[in-house]
């Protein structure tokens, strides 16, 4: 039978209360955005299933801090799970986006050759992405590329245009993922830390943070911490290596200055530094790619900073004297393999999906209709699916009407006028919303993700009094 529903964060969902008591039949950990989709998509079938995770909120670790782009795939290795796996999670999540509201612009992307060898091998790369599927890809001259971003820097020899690559709300993703999956059923567990697993022949006791927790199948989605899942397991097929990221945020102001993602030639080492605009109307310079011993180290540094800015500079010159809104970095599931780490051991019961880097948002959907297939394929009676509750999601996207510009809203509820963040134009509605959700915020950087207030300009100093204020008052 389908759980009941409760929300996050009340006493009977929690291990110490409603888990402790039953068996569940399939439950997830780590409930960032693949951890999330997997468990929406087990909430389409008559399953108790949990989702837990460490922090006090959804997406807390890799997840809220990637550069939100909607890949094509076009530069997957060719053959790969992981290849199959973007191109059909697109698909997937552009249909699911549009469904749901969350905010996506098909704005493409250049990749750009600043040398010769890298000229050399763009038509390499345009044939790379036709054995993945992806046959949109066109080759451009100096003089179209300049029309096309005229204020990129000197010496750009051509590009390689792939017109469907996007930009995607991060935030709003996986929250509405997790929040379909709670309205169907699905318990969700916060601050709910696996420190101990004992694998029976029936069923899996998770010694957790908040008590104990049993489960006939387990599904280890736990990013940067997936490998010491898989080894409390007795598996020791993967290391996690974090891959930091640092980022750099301008103002909006800066947006004009870039129309399309802007690329460089991928290397060895990495993707490199790109210029992204953002749906928020921000503009993005990053990510570093710096290899660390420390999964929690996500602080930025001089060294870091100055290096984009060096490689910003060669791209897009002007965007370096336009003001910046905020600094944050990413850690990345880096496991030394070109692929994803996904395997089912059908004795245990368990799956484990590890090694998801920057492509997980983008493949989000697909990895969680295949792992799904593997729970059938090892034994798990999914039984016949069903549709889940249908979701509008807020949009926090400049490119569509936000509520404060919206007469209709505001005339039924005069909330929705009321701005209270001034830098991102949020509303005391919105504010409102999203703290009675099914999904709460509990903390400000929650709320922040929910809605933008605080995450503009002035980082919340003038408005955090008041966000504050509100908070309290909803007792989140």
């Amino acid at each position: 039978m389908t759980a009941t529903v409760t929300r996050a964060g009340d006493p009977l969902h929690g291990p110490h209360g409603g888990a402790a008591t039953c068996t569940y039949d399939v439950t997830v950990i780590g409930a960032g955005v693949v951890g999330a989709a997997i468990a929406r998509e087990l909430a389409h079938h008559p399953l108790r299933t949990a989702l837990v995770d460490a922090s006090d909120d959804i997406a807390g670790g890799t997840s809220k801090a990637n550069t939100a782009i909607l890949h094509t795939g076009f530069d997957a290795v060719p053959g790969t799970l992981e290849a199959r796996l973007v191109r059909d999670g697109q698909r997937r999540l552009t249909a699911y986006a549009a469904e749901t509201g969350i905010p996506v612009e098909r704005v493409g992307a250049l990749l750009i050759a600043w040398d010769e060898e890298q000229l050399a091998a763009l038509p390499a790369l345009s044939a790379k992405a036709g054995r993945n599927g992806y046959h949109a890809a066109r080759l451009m001259g100096p003089d179209e590329l300049r029309a096309r971003e005229p204020r990129l820097g000197p010496g750009a020899l051509g590009a390689l245009e792939i017109p469907d690559e996007s930009i995607i709300c991060p935030w709003t993703t996986p929250l509405a993922y997790v929040t379909q999956a709670v309205r169907a059923g699905v318990h969700l567990h916060l601050d709910c830390r696996v420190e101990h697993i004992d694998s029976g022949s029936g069923a899996h006791t998770l010694t957790t943070s908040r008590g104990p927790l049993r489960t006939r199948y387990l599904i280890n989605a736990a990013g940067l911490y997936a490998d010491e899942i898989d080894r409390q397991l007795g598996h020791d097929a993967f290391t996690v290596t974090p891959r930091r990221g640092q980022l750099i945020v301008f103002d909006k102001l800066a947006r004009e200055l870039v129309g399309h993602i802007l690329l460089p030639v991928p290397t060895a080492a990495g993707k490199g530094v790109l210029v992204a605009p953002t749906v928020f109307g921000n503009v993005l310079l990053g990510p570093t790619a710096e290899e660390l011993d420390d999964k929690t180290d996500t602080g930025s540094s001089a060294e870091g900073l100055a290096l984009l800015r060096e490689k910003g500079r060669r791209i897009l010159p002007d965007l370096i004297d336009e003001e910046v809104t905020a600094v944050y970095a990413g850690l990345r599931a880096a496991t030394g393999h070109e692929d994803y780490r996904i395997q089912d051991h059908p004795r245990q019961r368990y799956i484990t999906v590890g090694g998801i880097r920057s492509t997980g948002l983008t493949a989000s959907m697909a990895i969680a209709a295949h792992v799904t297939g593997l729970l059938a394929a090892i034994g798990l009676d999914l039984s016949t699916p069903a549709g889940l509750p249908a979701l509008t999601m807020p949009n926090l996207g400049e490119a569509f009407p936000r509520p404060y510009r919206r007469a209709d809203l505001i005339a039924k509820d005069p909330a929705y006028g009321t701005l209270v963040c001034h830098c991102e134009r949020v509303s005391a509605g919105e504010i409102r919303d999203a703290l009675a959700g099914p999904v709460p915020p509990r903390s400000k950087e929650g709320l922040r993700r929910r809605t933008r207030a605080g995450g503009g300009r002035c980082q919340g100093f003038y408005c955090g009094a008041a966000v504050r204020a509100l908070i309290e008052e909803a007792g989140a």
